[in-house]
């Protein structure tokens, strides 16, 4: 599904359209299946509008082996904190082979940024717990939220870094699909009565690991990772925001 969302009512076609697909792989999946599909459908989606959205645009500056921006705080939806948990423990055995043991930095990153605000969280200036060498290891499977943060200028990056700016060109493109499809994704998960919030992924991500049956309770309603919560002052005006826009086709 794709669009070339350059108005308002293109925007709103697609957050409509998309949020029923949403809706409707979310009912039709078997929950044993169900995260891995509604976000291959997020990531896909993401993907193709970008490319749409990102003709004409100048290059970003983002590329393998630069990871400036991972030290800024990380949100994240349920599924994609999941996906990553899972994804996690599908690799920790190789890569300990070669010495490196991500669910122990993450549960290290945990501990130092856990309760602080983003601005402290860039004055610490820990580097992800994911990223190895420059590399992200978790690529694959990042959220949302990492897809649709692309700069424009790697020198603002590096001084933003160093606190010497505080600004950095963004790609407006990226942002702007990472907004419309999460939104989305959230709209058709609160629709379908599971937990659509939003998270910080370090302890959400512990949280999800040290508890083995934590993906099966969302999946009947519940939430486990309510104490990794980052939006609770938002929800009320984002459901309302969800409540306007009408189901069905765009006419």
């Amino acid at each position: 599904m794709t669009y070339n969302i350059s108005a308002v009512n293109s925007a709103e076609a697609f957050f409509r359209d998309l949020r029923g697909a949403f809706e409707r792989t979310l009912g039709d999946c078997a929950q044993a299946s169900l995260t891995e599909n509604v976000m291959i459908q997020a990531w896909d989606s993401f993907e193709g509008n970008l490319a749409i959205q990102s003709e004409g645009q100048p290059p970003v500056a983002c590329h393998k082996g630069c990871p400036i921006c991972c030290a800024l705080r990380v949100t994240a939806l349920a599924p994609e904190v999941f996906m990553v948990a899972a994804y996690l423990r599908a690799t920790a055995a190789a890569l300990q082979v070669h010495g490196i043991d991500l669910i122990c930095n993450l549960h290290q990153a945990d501990a130092a940024t856990r309760g602080i605000n983003e601005v402290e969280r860039v004055a610490l200036r820990r580097r992800c717990a994911f990223a190895i060498q420059g590399v992200c290891l978790i690529h694959r499977v990042r959220p949302l939220a990492c897809r649709g943060h692309a700069s424009l200028n790697k020198r603002a990056c590096v001084d933003a870094a160093a606190g010497r700016a505080d600004e950095v060109p963004f790609s407006g493109p990226h942002r702007m699909v990472r907004v419309l499809v999460q939104s989305a994704l959230q709209a058709g998960l609160r629709q379908r009565g599971l937990d659509w919030g939003a998270y910080e992924l370090n302890h959400a991500l512990v949280l999800a690991l040290d508890d083995d049956t934590a993906h099966d309770n969302w999946l009947k309603g519940g939430n486990p990772l309510a104490a990794a919560a980052v939006d609770l002052d938002h929800r009320e005006a984002m459901a309302a925001g969800f409540d306007a826009v009408p189901h069905g086709p765009l006419t």
